[in-house]
């Protein structure tokens, strides 16, 4: 029987229009990714700079450019309906790579911040 499995991986963005690229390797007894969501400590950044390419298991989830502000959620949104589902992906090799991109945008002001990708599974019973 599989159990739900909740994983969060931290994205640091240090410099004004970087790409940080990061991959994280997802628990073993994972056997499916089904959903994601964007938390950050300067969700305005996010929202206006950002941009992000997911892949899990070698399969692009969201190509290249794809706006960061699509995955973030508010506290409006009830709990249950905060996660974006991208339906059922293998976690296979158990690989997700993260391409996150900071640009100007005129709007904001850079500063350091910190992006949390939030995967929602399923895992294999103890």
């Amino acid at each position: 029987m599989l159990k739900p499995y909740y994983k969060e991986y931290d994205i640091n963005i240090n410099a004004d229009g970087a790409t940080v690229k990061k991959t994280f390797e997802v628990d073993k007894s994972v056997k499916t990714v089904r959903g994601v969501m964007l938390l950050s400590n300067r969700p305005d950044l996010v929202f206006y700079r950002g941009s992000l390419r997911l892949e899990i298991n070698k399969e692009e989830i969201f190509p290249e450019g794809f706006s960061a502000s699509r995955l973030l959620s508010s506290p409006n949104v009830k709990p249950n309906d905060r996660i974006y589902t991208i339906g059922e992906h293998t976690a296979g090799n158990g690989l997700i790579k993260v391409d996150y991109t900071d640009t100007a945008d005129g709007r904001t002001v850079f500063g350091t911040y910190t992006v949390t990708l939030c995967i929602e599974g399923e895992r294999e019973e103890d």
